[in-house]
């Protein structure tokens, strides 16, 4: 009994191990881990209307590749609008008239900053402020206004069915024959 407990402990461990091992290199090559350097860069800030969903670590892309991240997040006092300091590899040179949009990776995905570089010549500086935003889309309130201009659609529909069948049955009267 006790060499059969001893390798059922060991066979344990080993798969505890090899499990530990996955998700250390999961981690380490998602992107998602410790992020290296997360001094350097380019800092960049910007503002939206809205940024659900969106929070400190978040991707920044370009053309759907990773080339930052979301530094902090934070409201305006002034406007209550979204503020968000973003870190940008050092090497590229964004022009001034990048636009950053708040996208989702799917319906169920997360979000993330999405750049677009202008054709500026000018480029932007550290601590450099992107003024052409757009907030992010809520699926919620879009699938709330959908639902709602469907009934709307269906109440109309059998408003408009129930005087045609008024309008039928109303005018038709006894006829007398000849």
């Amino acid at each position: 009994m006790q060499g059969r407990s001893l390798a059922e402990v060991a066979t344990g461990a080993v798969i505890l191990a090899v499990a530990l091992l996955f998700l250390g290199y999961a981690v380490l090559n998602s992107g998602r881990g410790a992020r290296v350097g997360g001094g350097e860069g380019t800092r960049l800030t910007a503002r939206f209307d809205r940024i659900d969903g969106l929070s400190n670590g978040a991707d920044v892309r370009i053309a759907g590749v990773r080339v930052g991240t979301v530094t902090d997040t934070r409201i305006e006092p002034q406007t209550f609008s979204a503020e968000l300091t973003m870190r940008v590899d050092g090497g590229l040179r964004l022009p001034e008239d990048t636009s950053a949009e708040v996208t989702s990776e799917g319906l169920l995905g997360g979000r993330y900053v999405s750049l677009v570089p202008g054709g500026s010549d000018r480029v932007l500086a550290d601590g450099g402020r992107i003024t052409q935003t757009q907030g992010s889309v809520s699926l919620e309130a879009l699938l709330g206004r959908f639902i709602f201009s469907v009934t709307q659609i269906n109440s109309s529909a059998q408003n408009q069915q129930g005087q045609n069948q008024q309008g039928q049955s109303g005018g038709s009267g006894s006829v007398t024959p000849r």
